[in-house]
This record gives structure tokens, sequence and C-alpha cells, in this order.
């Protein structure tokens, strides 16, 4: 939009005014992963989800997702494991990184979902992702669903090789309100 403003000068706004902010439900959230284990596939999740969202299905360029989950949060319904999660160097060693992190770069819209590239930042290494993602918004509310992977020696967690798969699966169901 183009306003004119005194003396002849034109203004241009972008479309940053315009993009909708939206407030995750964390109560509601669901980050869950896999990872292929030595007896199976094990299941985590993660809670305690804080994210800062400017989103405009119409205009995703102008979009842009920050957020931050609580690592001492990880669960994968085994006691002993969550503990080794979180106490030992190996894996998430959440004393010492307690936050993981991801800034998008860039949004945009491929077919029916769109692609957030950008730094993700995990036991204190920082690597570009891309999460893929689906928006239904109705309202005042709406849903984003993602996918996306990781190699986890990326991000310096557990030992290479041995018995826990490299890649490990991260599924994201958030919903949210205006």
């Amino acid at each position: 939009m183009r306003l004119k403003a005194c003396f002849g000068i034109t203004i241009l706004l972008t479309g940053l005014l315009f993009i909708q902010k939206w407030k995750a439900d964390s109560a509601n959230s669901q980050i869950n992963f896999t990872v292929k284990g030595p007896f199976g596939t094990v299941h985590g999740k993660f809670t305690g989800l804080k994210a800062d969202l400017k989103f405009d299905p119409k205009d995703p360029g102008n979009s842009s997702i920050s957020a931050s989950i609580d690592a001492k949060t990880v669960s994968t319904g085994i006691a002993l494991r969550n503990r080794d999660l979180r106490k030992k160097e190996e894996w998430l060693d959440t004393d010492k990184y307690p936050l993981i992190t991801f800034y998008s770069k860039k949004i945009e819209k491929k077919g029916n979902e769109y692609t957030a590239t950008g730094d993700l930042t995990l036991k204190g290494q920082t690597r570009s992702v891309e999460i893929r993602f689906t928006f239904t918004g109705k309202g005042s509310s709406g849903v984003f669903k993602g996918k996306f992977t990781i190699n986890r020696q990326d991000f310096h967690i557990g030992k290479e090789g041995g018995s826990v798969g490299s890649t490990i699966t991260i599924n994201l169901n958030i919903p949210v309100k205006k």
C-alpha cells in the first residue's frame, strides 16, 4: 500500500504491518520425537513451548516463527532413560543446555504446505533446518502441524554409531489463538 505524505513523498507500507500474531496454546501443544533404539523405536515428547508466531497464510514471506522449549521436559515414559537424557553430557545435558530454540529465516508456500527454513539450536549446536508444515485456521484459532528430521550427530547427541539410530524425527502439533 502506498500513501502520499507531505511534499509529494510517497511512503510504502509493507505487509509487516498486517501480519497476524498467534499465541501458541502451550498446554495442548505436542512436540513429539521418534528415534530407532536398541530394542525398537523410542517415542518421546517435550513440553514447555514458548513461541512468537507472526504468520499470514496469504503472505508467508513476511511471516516469522521463533520458538523455544525447555529441554528438561524431555519424556520417554521411562524414568531411567529420562534421567540419562537430562543429566548425561553424551545426551542432552539439560543443566548446561536448558533450551532448544528455533528461529525462522524464511517461510515459503509450496503447494498445500509451507516450509520454514531457519536455525535450530540444540545442545549448543546451531544448524539450518527446514520444517514442513500446514496451517489450518478458522476465525481466531488455528493449528500448525509440522514434521522434520535431524541427524543427532550434528547436535552431538549420543555417541557416533552404536545402537541408537542417527535420524530423529520431530512431529509438531501446535494449536494457536489470536
